[in-house]
């Protein structure tokens, strides 16, 4: 507490006192250097509409900071609480809907759930001695998986009366930022007028002098790693509110921004300092930058590059901090007595940095044309590491420029927050349509219904939005993809065998609708049995990995469904020799890696679709509805089997 009370020092007076205040307060100075940038390069920034969405993109965030300022002001780490807001919303969702529990008992047990995450960890690391990093790190998995184990990997739908806190108050203020603020003051009291918060700052400056001066540590320890479970708990509840779906996987990675929002925001990680208005202003950074690089039409890829460079500098600047606290603590070290000077260049280089950053944003923004007034419109992938969905970007793109229009284009990363933030951005700069590749496609329909609220079309593609109306849908044929499938691995096996089912990410219209689609497909060989179903997310990674889980207890199968090509290549790796051979692979989508492994013989067979014809058809669409024309309320892309013999003259 001495060493936050030696650094507000003195206010000068007028305008020397706030330029000191900038300089003494990095965080500050760098949010407001973002605005004035952001206001420059985009005339959609500074608007009253995206400020409040810049407010609800940041709340999920600073609440879960808000969380870790605690711990790590207390000198520990807390890397669990994405998973611990996952299961606390899956808590909720699956007592207030699958077992019949009132509501609000439902609320005070998920909250109850994040407390007890909390405990635990912090139970861990006081009496079992083990460094937070680890203990967190278990707690991480532990949470996840029982998030997974609650939910069966799917989405459950929100209570309504709980969604509510992902809604508006008036039909302007969100309440997801009434709650930020809330839990933000909650933050301040704790640090600055409670026992509980002298004592973090003291167990965080030195833990041994805090449990000499009568601090029970353990126990207080207790207290801090239970307060950033509840704060994770009620930021799950706030996040699942806006998706109107509590989701297994969301809040996915929070946790590292969470700790870089805390330390942007001023705080060490050595312990001893931080304060919850500096963390708040970290979470605000963290979301201006990504609302202003969207808005900016910046590549998902930079965007990912300029934030890990702002948190690099931030690390860089409380390391610089810290060296000069320390140069000013030893005796004869020259400088003021207070160490200001030091520190006042430490701060100047963190503006340096800062601008730095800026730089960097306004130079990838150098490479983007202006719109010129053109036609705008959104586009949002569920991910960019996939061969087929780089295809439908591909395509739209083409027919993009084909038309004259600008088209934005965002990388969701399979988060269904993000695409929410995405599709709110998109509204903000008034683009005149939006395109939606949902990540799933029940929490896509609070972004859809927000979008038609606007009056603005959207035009879902591949994946359906469930439970609210697009105004047309672009996507294969998965159901009749799927009895393809079924009948082509029907045919390789020759109507008898044994095989296993690698499923797409649950809660996905395409996921379901190709496993029906098979299923239908395959009921018609009874001589054919399905002995093992389990989700590979359409990831590579996860396909090779799931499979080689199944071929232990299931040595002997003949043949694989996976619905997607990613799945199967890593079934394919699994599989090793087996594949083609003694063990059939039927894929799904055609894309280029599927339809060499057919031509190598390791893939029987792929249900191919044409992805970049989905983005062209999409952006097409998008048009007719911009000029108001009539669309297409649902256009099925045929889907054709390529096998070793028609795979030479095929073409996507």
């Amino acid at each position: 507490m001495a060493t936050e009370t030696l650094e507000r020092g003195t206010s000068a007076p007028g305008g020397a006192g706030l330029r000191r205040l900038l300089l003494e307060n990095g965080a500050l100075a760098a949010l407001l250097v973002l605005v004035v940038a952001l206001s420059v390069l985009s005339g959609s920034f500074l608007t009253a509409s995206n400020l409040l969405n810049v407010g609800v993109q940041a709340a999920v965030d600073a609440i879960l900071a808000f969380g870790v300022t605690f711990v790590i002001v207390s000198a520990g780490i807390d890397l669990s609480v994405g998973s611990v807001a996952a299961l606390s919303a899956t808590v909720l969702a699956w007592l207030a809907t699958h077992a019949g529990v009132p509501v609000w008992l439902a609320v005070v047990v998920s909250i109850a759930t994040g407390i007890a995450s909390g405990l635990v960890s912090g139970t861990l690391i006081s009496f079992g001695k083990l460094p937070p990093f680890i203990a967190t790190l278990a707690m991480l998995s532990v949470g996840r998986g029982l998030a997974m184990v609650i939910s069966q990997g799917s989405p459950i739908a929100f209570p309504g009366s709980v969604s509510a806190l992902g809604d508006t108050i008036g039909g302007w203020l969100p309440v997801p930022v009434l709650v930020m603020v809330a839990m933000g003051v909650v933050t301040a009291i704790v640090l600055g007028r409670t026992y509980a918060g002298r004592s973090m700052y003291a167990i965080g400056g030195n833990e041994e002098a805090a449990r000499l001066s009568g601090i029970r540590v353990r126990r207080q320890k207790l207290v801090i790693y239970a307060l950033s479970g509840l704060f994770a708990a009620i930021a799950g509840i706030v996040l699942a509110s806006r998706l109107a779906s509590a989701q297994p996987d969301a809040a996915d990675g929070y946790e590292l921004d969470a700790i870089a929002a805390v330390v942007i925001g001023g705080a060490s990680l050595s312990g001893g300092k931080g304060k919850a208005s500096g963390t708040f202003i970290g979470a605000l950074i963290l979301a201006v930058l990504r609302n202003g690089l969207n808005l900016l039409n910046v590549s998902s890829f930079w965007q990912q590059v300029v934030i890990g460079v702002v948190i690099a500098l931030a690390v860089l600047l409380d390391t610089l901090r810290r060296r000069n606290s320390v140069r000013t603590a030893t005796p004869g070290a020259t400088g003021s007595p207070r160490g200001g000077g030091n520190r006042l260049r430490t701060n100047a280089i963190g503006a340096v940095a800062v601008v730095a950053a800026i730089g960097l944003v306004i130079g990838v923004n150098a490479f983007r044309s202006g719109s010129n007034g053109r036609t705008r419109i959104g586009l949002t992938l569920s991910t960019l590491n996939d061969p087929f969905f780089v295809s439908v970007r591909a395509g739209a793109q083409a027919e993009a420029k084909a038309e004259g229009v600008d088209l934005t284009v965002t990388d969701a990363d399979n988060d269904a927050s993000s695409q929410a933030d995405q599709v709110s951005n998109f509204l903000s700069q008034s683009d005149q349509a939006i395109i939606l590749n949902p990540v799933d496609s029940n929490a896509a329909a609070p972004s859809a219904k927000l979008a038609a609220k606007s009056k603005v079309p959207v035009i879902a593609v591949d994946r359906g939005v469930t439970g609210a109306p697009t105004t047309s849908l672009v996507a294969s044929d998965n159901v009749a993809g799927g009895e393809l499938a079924a009948k082509a691995l029907a045919a390789q096996l020759g109507g008898k065998g044994t095989i296993v089912v690698l499923q797409g990410t649950a809660g996905t219209s395409a996921a379901q609708e190709r496993e029906q689609g098979f299923k239908q497909g395959i009921a018609a060989y009874p001589g054919i049995r399905i002995v093992a179903e389990q989700p590979a997310d359409f990831d590579r990674t996860k396909g090779l990995d799931v499979m080689g889980n199944l071929l232990q207890a299931h040595p002997d199968i003949n043949g694989v469904f996976a619905a997607n090509d990613e799945m199967a290549l890593g079934a394919i790796k699994a599989l090793g020799s087996k594949a083609g051979k003694t063990v059939k692979v039927v894929g799904f989508d055609g894309e280029k890696d599927g339809l060499a492994a057919v031509k190598a013989g390791t893939e029987a067979a792929d249900v191919a679709q044409r992805p970049s014809q989905l983005g062209k058809l999409a952006v097409e669409n998008a048009m007719l509805a911009i000029k108001g024309k009539k669309v297409p309320g649902d256009i099925k892309v045929p889907v054709e089997v390529v096998t070793a013999k028609n795979v030479a003259g095929f073409k996507s």
